[in-house]
């Protein structure tokens, strides 16, 4: 009977109630939020399995597609990440599928094992449904694809039903059996052997349940039915700048465990002032819920750790003896302090001289956690990579192991433009690649917990983080009468859910230095809330949040996302305001953009407590569609018949939906590049702004062009310059000096570059680290090249505000008061617009048979100002004076000069000329 209440709850009550429409009821069934489990039979096993996943490098990237053979290469990452984990088994693969309209239109006992599916399509899991010609993506950036009446969902609901049949292996009699959905979208039921199991809504992370009672035997077949709704009440805080895809679209697995097991762990470690030993502890929470006798499972059962040196197994010939890499053994608390909240198990040890993590010395220790039963015997069996780092907070400065690191970061969707939100290990490894190349070093997971293999990937290749909530309400703003859900207590334990689920499965990654409660969902009550539960959670990191307008009291940083280069230059200079400013969001990299990128970059490097921020975004989201003609092209909003859309903003990435580099990656990499060089009057100044590597490991060269053409090339020798040091040389002592002095060029340009002369995870040696060109002294002013003209006489005549200018070939007129050229004629043909500016004054300063210098003063004002003339000069933010040269050859030749006592060089704004060309001969 209580089987049959809970499978009706699938569909809608007589009354009209729909549980995917109600934000009270978000979970049913479903097991405490926890780190990512492993279920190894032994320590050996477990260092045996991360030697083998880790061995990923460059060559991994290699093997990313983007086409339809991402279908297969899907699957095969769901099995590479279960390999060598005997009590884990992935069900991933080809299941039974049917689409239906709604929930109503659900075939009636779908999920009872006798039910024949055999005229149902099949759907490969993980995937999106939309991505396999089944209902239509959808692209919006803020605008719910449905009428905004939350809780309500339409009654049009496309609901996917699922079903797949397994076998539990002999080896697992015996033990528990749990049922691991890592993701599915938007919220779904799902039933073992016809028995309902539990319900989830939350699209992004994990819902695990204990299925031990409800399945048969090895050698009995078991049926795992599955019902995923579009929509959902969960859907509301779900609105983020992506498509709108749905299903099961992360790993299913099933995991075997024994009676009494390792259910959870907290790795802490707090380092020394001087950092030469950290003291290590590890909470540990056991499940033993079926146990009868549950007051002596602390005398029948023995917990202990042990950690090991990751970074030395693969600097060794030969076979490894994994188990010597042991250097540091944790043992139980007898007499913990208790920490609020914790009834689980403290273990303490000490580690010496740690290797630090950062995202320059990625060193990563492998924690092992055992659970022994009286005998000595390994019961369970836990481990996972870890970091030793310190996150702290000092004035204006956030701090990585005491250093204040820049933040040179960008917002990163899960994207694959065949798969959708379906993860490929290699793409993933390709990401990180493309992004270690281009001297990125900081990711925010925009804007939801990401899969669980990008964490490990993060950790490995050193990568800082901000791991965001899944929460997101954009379209509230467009309501004029709804609050946020934030505002409203019915919506609180869904919010909170999605928060503390985050920080419980992510806890143990070195990457993250920051949680952030989500993104663009207004603020109020239920943030407030969340951000109390994650400081008594994890005091260890930052917390971040830009909703409310980026200095709530939720965030630990000042976040704003695309503020002008001057209002985060007024916040840090702000002596009030004692956090430091990491931009969430900036640069919005849509089309032909990120032009200024060097000027946020002049600031952040000079300006103390800016700190870094993150470009907007990473990836062009377009999807992969069939054109009709036997070839395809990557769409967006409303080409797949969606309505409402947002069309094209959902391109705005730095590299095309298949990685390869926008134009503007290579900006990104100048700006961030950590090895500065400047010529300052006689020097050549080479910064290292790393906080961690010196220069030992790189080469420098030098090459020098006059005109465009290369003069000469060469090794510079430069010492080893330490972490935040520099480096100054003479420029006449350089070894370019001699073909200065020997060059007749007008402009010489020297071009510093740094090369790494060792390979690294992501990159073979000889990889450019940094290059930059300076342009050494001029030996002689510029002439500009003039036609000369024989026996041409220039006449020039006033003509009340005006100066004509003629030639028997030409004539130019220009106004004295607004400075502007008025008239540009060549034969009769006007070949020039009018144009408008403001003179302050305008006299001819020289002036001959063949040539007229004119002196023009302008007034730079801000845009749209209105005025007087002396009211305007008062409102002027700088002056240009400009010298035009009128020979009569018809060349004229424009100096200029920008005048400016006030503004700072983070303000100066662009300064040129113009010539809108009129239509000549029916041409633009």
């Amino acid at each position: 009977m209580a089987s049959l209440i809970l499978s009706q709850l699938a569909f809608a009550s007589e009354n009209g109630y729909k549980v995917w429409e109600d934000p009270s009821f978000i979970k049913w069934g479903k097991r405490d939020p926890h780190v990512t489990l492993h279920c190894h039979e032994s320590v050996e096993g477990s260092l045996k399995y991360w030697y083998n996943r880790n061995k990923v490098d460059l060559s991994v990237s290699n093997l990313a597609v983007w086409n339809d053979e991402a279908v297969q290469s899907a699957l095969d990452s769901a099995a590479f990440w279960v390999k060598g984990l005997p009590f884990v088994k992935s069900l991933s693969g080809h299941w039974k599928f049917l689409l239906v309209s709604n929930p109503a239109a659900v075939p009636e006992n779908f999920y009872e094992s006798t039910f024949k599916d055999s005229d149902w399509e099949t759907l490969p899991v993980p995937s999106n449904w939309q991505m396999h010609g089944f209902d239509q993506p959808i692209y919006t950036n803020s605008l719910y694809p449905f009428p905004l009446d939350p809780p309500h969902v339409p009654t049009d609901n496309p609901t996917g039903c699922y079903r797949t049949y397994f076998h539990i292996p002999k080896e697992w009699n015996g033990r528990r059996v749990l049922l691991h959905f890592e993701g599915v979208d938007s919220a779904f039921f799902a039933w073992v052997n016809g028995v309902p199991v539990g319900y989830r809504h939350d699209s992004r992370l994990p819902a695990e349940f204990e299925i031990t009672d409800y399945c048969y035997d090895s050698d009995k077949k078991n049926v795992l039915s599955v019902q995923v709704y579009r929509w959902s009440d969960g859907s509301y805080l779900e609105d983020q700048d992506q498509w709108w895809l749905s299903g099961i679209h992360r790993d299913v697995l099933l995991l075997s465990k024994p009676q009494v097991f390792i259910a959870d762990y907290f790795f802490k470690s707090n380092l020394a002032d001087d950092f030469s030993y950290a003291d290590i502890q590890v909470e540990v929470k056991l499940d033993y819920s079926r146990e009868t006798s549950k007051d002596t499972v602390l005398t029948d059962y023995v917990i202990e750790a042990a950690l090991y040196d990751f970074g030395s197994w693969y600097n060794r010939e030969g076979n490894v003896d994994l188990l010597s890499t042991n250097v540091a053994n944790i043992q139980l608390n007898r007499f913990p302090t208790q920490t609020l909240g914790f009834h689980g198990n403290m273990l303490v040890g000490k580690l010496e001289k740690p290797k630090l993590w950062s995202a320059e010395h990625p060193n990563l220790y492998t924690l092992v956690i055992t659970l022994k039963d009286a005998s000595g015997n390994v019961v369970d069996c836990e481990s996972t990579p870890v970091g030793i780092r310190q996150v702290s907070k000092a004035p204006k400065q956030l701090l990585i192991n005491g250093h204040p690191v820049v933040i040179r970061g960008v917002n990163r969707h899960e994207h694959h433009p065949r798969l959708g939100k379906t993860n490929i290990e290699a793409c993933m490894v390709k990401d990180l690649v493309v992004m270690k190349q281009h001297n990125i070093n900081a990711v925010r997971n925009s804007h939801y917990p990401q899969h669980p293999r990008w964490y490990e990937l993060c950790d490995l290749f050193g990568m800082y983080m901000i791991d965001e909530a899944n929460i997101e309400t954009h379209g509230f703003d467009l309501s004029g009468h709804l609050k946020h859900p934030t505002q409203e207590p019915i919506w609180a334990a869904a919010m909170m859910d999605r928060v503390i689920g985050m920080v419980e499965r992510d806890k143990n990654h070195a990457c993250i230095f920051s949680w952030s409660l989500g993104n663009e969902a207004g603020y109020g009550p239920n943030h407030s809330a969340s951000a109390g539960w994650i400081r008594g959670r994890d005091p260890s990191r930052a917390l971040h949040y830009e909703g409310g307008g980026s200095r709530t009291p939720s965030t630990d940083i000042i976040c704003p996302m695309y503020m002008r280069v001057w209002d985060i230059v007024k916040i840090a200079n702000d002596p009030n305001e004692t956090r430091p400013l990491i931009l969430c969001e900036y640069s919005h990299a849509m089309g032909n953009s990120c032009g200024n990128l060097h000027e946020y970059w002049e600031a952040i490097d000079n300006i103390f407590g800016l700190q870094g921020g993150f470009i907007w975004d990473w990836v062009d989201q377009a999807l992969l569609k069939d054109n009709g003609k036997g070839g395809k092209f990557w769409a967006y909003g409303g080409d797949f018949g969606d309505s409402p859309n947002d069309l094209n903003f959902c391109l705005n990435g730095i590299t095309w939906p298949d990685r390869t580099p926008h134009p503007t990656l290579k900006e990104v990499k100048y700006v961030y590049q950590p090895i500065k060089v400047y010529l300052r009057e006689s020097m050549v100044t080479i910064k290292n702004t790393n906080f961690y590597d010196t220069t030992e490991g790189v080469a420098f060269e030098w090459v020098v062009l006059g005109d465009g053409c290369e003069l000469g090339c060469g090794v510079l020798s430069v010492p080893v310059i330490e972490p935040q040091k520099s480096c100054d040389i003479e420029w006449k002592s350089g070894p370019w000096y001699p073909l200065w002095t020997s060059s007749d060029s007008v402009e010489i340009i020297l071009t510093i570059t740094a090369k790494l002369l060792h390979p690294k995870r992501w990159v073979e040696a000889g990889h450019v680290v940094s290059s930059t060109q300076v342009q050494l002294p001029a030996k002689r002013d510029i002439v500009p090249h003039i036609i000369k003209a024989k026996d041409d006489v220039l006449s020039t005549e006033l003509l009340g505000d005006n100066i004509r200018f003629t030639h028997k070939l030409w004539e130019i007129t220009l106004n004295t008061k607004t400075g502007s050229l008025e008239n540009w004629k060549v034969e009769g043909v006007p070949i020039l617009k009018k144009r408008y500016f403001l003179a302050e004054s305008c006299s001819i300063q020289n002036r001959t048979d063949n040539l007229v210098k004119l002196a023009v003063a302008y007034i730079g004002l801000i845009k749209g100002e209105n005025g007087t003339s002396n009211e305007l000069k008062k409102e002027a933010l700088f002056e240009v004076d400009m010298l035009y040269t009128i020979h009569s050859s018809g060349d004229i030749i424009i100096e200029s000069n920008v005048k400016t006592e006030f503004l700072i060089f983070l303000l100066w704004p662009r300064v040129g000329v113009e010539f809108h060309l009129g239509k000549v001969g029916g041409t633009k």
